[in-house]
């Protein structure tokens, strides 16, 4: 399963910073990275997601450091700045209203998925075959995302 990454804060964040209209205005604002994988040189970072916004790389660096993605979305929600993050992680909060998404018109894919890892001889198990089933039609399922 793929995901994507994009910047999402707060709706108040968002009215309160009504200039923030274009990428480049994110260079006033504070940034909030997820160092949970931070050794990962895969893991999307500011930095590969300011690149593929076209923006120079001066500024990707600063801001709030948090080691857990959960904390750095529950920052974002409280409105303490515009965090990066994974789909699979910001999905229910930007399905309840807690978040936003900023710039969707950016499509920023990560170079990291998930798989279904088993043993071959086990591919016919029922309950080996109900559980991938469920899983690929949650993966699959565009209400979902």
């Amino acid at each position: 399963m793929e995901e994507e990454v994009y910047p999402v804060c707060s709706p108040q964040l968002l009215i309160d910073h009504w200039r923030l209209q274009k990428p480049a205005d994110l260079a006033q604002e504070m940034l909030i990275h997820d160092l949970c994988m931070d050794s990962h040189t895969d893991f999307p970072t500011w930095h590969a997601w300011l690149k593929c916004a076209g923006l120079p790389e001066g500024g990707s660096s600063r801001g709030m450091k948090i080691n857990n993605s959960a904390a750095v979305l529950q920052a974002a929600i409280e409105g303490h700045g515009i965090a990066l993050t994974r789909s699979v992680m910001a999905h229910n909060d930007l399905a309840s209203g807690r978040l936003v998404r900023l710039f969707p018109e950016i499509s920023f894919q990560s170079p990291l998925a998930y798989y279904a890892v088993y043993r071959p001889e086990c591919s016919t198990l029922p309950r080996l075959k109900l559980f991938r089933d469920w899983l690929f039609s949650e993966a699959n399922d565009p209400a979902s995302k």
